[in-house]
């Protein structure tokens, strides 16, 4: 597909994903996006949990 738009334009368009290799057991277990913060991950802390690493 053309677009009209050189490779630079386009990669410039593209989003930065951090992929995050070890999520913790709460986001594990719920299939959520863990942010990997240690000492806890946002989606621990807002919900008051002890975040926990394997």
């Amino acid at each position: 597909r053309q677009t009209g738009e050189t490779e630079e334009e386009q990669s410039k368009k593209t989003k930065v994903i951090h992929k995050i290799y070890v999520a913790c057991d709460f986001c594990r277990g719920r299939k959520l996006r863990c942010d990997g913060s240690k000492p806890s991950c946002a989606n621990c802390a807002t919900r008051s949990l002890e975040c926990k690493y394997q």
